[in-house]
């Protein structure tokens, strides 16, 4: 039997990771990223599926794709995170467990980053614990199909 399929989808500028603002994002590649994800994913005995996209449609048509073949969304929506209700839709109509994840505390940054759309979509938010909250995510992912499958 496949291992459950989660989808780790990466918004805007996330691409420049390692190079854009260290001091906010870290020196971790989005490459980096992918291998953490992809480690933490065996352990819990998950598959990824890691993708990178500066267009919201894109992002907007793999969430629609995860529909029909994941068990379940972790999206670092970056930017779109304060101005995609197309997004948040999107992941609403998903019916699969979403988890949100942000490099940064975007509630310590400006205040219009305090705002997430996608945030209305998920089940549960990780934010300002660097890299490590992608693990974390997939742990949180691990534990809400687990549920599931229990009820």
């Amino acid at each position: 039997m496949n291992p459950p399929l989660i989808f780790v989808l990466n918004g805007p500028n996330l691409n420049l990771l390692g190079t854009r603002q260290p001091e906010i994002y870290g020196s971790e590649t989005l490459d980096d990223l992918e291998a953490l994800c992809a480690e933490t994913a065996d352990a819990l005995d998950l598959a990824i599926d890691f993708r990178q996209s500066n267009i919201e449609g894109e992002l907007i048509s793999w969430v629609q794709e995860a529909r029909s073949v994941a068990a379940g969304i972790i999206i670092n929506p970056a930017g779109y995170s304060h101005t995609s209700i197309a997004l948040m839709d999107a992941l609403l109509a998903s019916d699969l467990p979403v988890v949100e994840v942000h490099l940064s505390n975007i509630h310590r940054r400006e205040s219009f980053r305090h705002l997430s759309y996608v945030s209305k979509a998920a089940q549960g938010v990780i934010c300002g614990l660097g890299p490590h909250g992608y693990a974390l995510a997939l742990r949180g992912i691990a534990g809400i199909l687990a549920q599931a499958e229990q009820d």
